[in-house]
């Protein structure tokens, strides 16, 4: 169990370290021309398509496997003291796994159709690629809500259990109370659910690799 903890707790630290390279990669490196004309925009896809596939990968795809050894080892960790809160957090949890790992294969594969039928049809490409943009965007990227639930679940669990810093739980049920409000269309949202999940993570990370009382 002492293993399963310490690598839960690895896991949380990655996770929160994917959010910061996500947050870096977008922010410093990655130039979209979204005013510019349909040829300029898949110019820059083409041109940027390997760079984009590998952020792609990380932040989806890893970010899903790694979650998903972080739902089991919190579910191990909850389930004796809150078994129902930390089976419910779990379902939504892999669920939440399920949708993440499904928005990085889309966008890889949409990516490349786009990019495809572009050489061909460039306006039908644009509209092919904002609507697997808008899937991808839905399942995982703008739509926080079934991470929120995970979170505050999780959360609930470990306050009833007291299984986990008091502080750290309260602050948990705020990070996965703005997931949830993210059904709101408001990009803030999104925004402050990836920022306090950035420290909630790395926060729980360290908890977890700290060695166990019992």
């Amino acid at each position: 169990m002492n293993n399963l903890q310490r690598i839960g707790g690895i896991a949380a630290l990655l996770e929160s370290v994917i959010y910061v390279s996500a947050f870096l990669f977008f922010g410093l490196f990655w130039d979209y021309p979204a005013g510019a004309d349909t040829a300029v925009q898949f110019a820059y896809l083409a041109e940027n398509q390997l760079a984009f596939s590998i952020v792609n990968l990380v932040m989806y795809v890893m970010f899903g496997v790694l979650l998903a050894v972080l739902v089991l080892a919190l579910y191990h960790r909850l389930n004796e003291r809150s078994p129902i809160l930390s089976q419910l957090a779990a379902i939504f949890g892999i669920i939440w796994v399920a949708l993440v790992i499904a928005s990085g294969m889309i966008a890889k594969i949409g990516l490349a159709t786009a990019l495809d039928l572009s050489t061909k049809d460039a306006e039908q490409a644009m509209t092919v690629w904002r609507a697997i943009y808008s899937v991808v965007e839905g399942l995982g990227g703008g739509n926080e809500v079934v991470g929120g639930l995970w979170v505050v679940l999780l959360s609930c669990a470990a306050l009833k259990g007291s299984q986990l810093p008091k502080l750290l739980n309260s602050f948990g049920i705020f990070v996965g109370s703005a997931g949830i409000a993210t059904m709101y269309p408001a990009q803030v949202l999104t925004e402050i659910f990836g920022i306090s999940q950035i420290i909630w993570f790395a926060w729980l990370g360290m908890v977890m690799l700290k060695p166990s009382k019992a």
